[in-house]
């Protein structure tokens, strides 16, 4: 499989901007600048969609997770804070922390904290970053 996604950036860093889309058509002609990566602008970023990668593929991987111990979830909901920090090295993405909330029928939660460690630490977005990834779970 490959997957493909493209930027157009025109000006300067401060006062330029940007659109990016996905090959797809999922995301097409998306804008982004400066202001809605480094300040609070509306609109969207890089890391924003960084951490709404690692939260879909980590509630899929949990749902894989849970299928192998005979177990289906009613539903998982997972939010990703990505910290993003500036280091020696430069402006670096260091840690992403999962808020995991699932309904799982018939009881199983000890299958279930073991199937979402599982996720956390084999989720291919993860696997991709070089970040310190944690997360909290709650079963329903």
């Amino acid at each position: 499989m490959k997957r493909g996604a493209s930027a157009v950036w025109l000006g300067g860093l401060k006062d330029g901007r940007g659109t990016f889309s996905t090959d797809s058509g999922a995301i097409r002609d998306t804008p982004y600048s400066f202001t809605t990566r480094f300040e609070s602008a509306p609109g969207t970023n890089p890391e924003e969609l960084i951490a709404a990668a690692e939260a879909s593929c980590f509630s899929m991987a949990f749902s894989s997770e849970l299928g192998k111990a005979g177990l289906t979830a009613e539903r998982i909901e997972t939010r990703a804070n990505l910290e993003f920090q500036k280091t020696d090295a430069g402006w670096t993405v260091t840690s992403i922390h999962l808020n995991v909330t699932a309904k799982v029928p018939n009881g199983g939660h000890k299958e279930a904290e073991a199937a979402a460690e599982i996720a956390r630490r084999t989720c291919p977005i993860g696997r991709l970053l070089d970040a310190k990834i944690t997360m909290d779970l709650r079963l329903a």
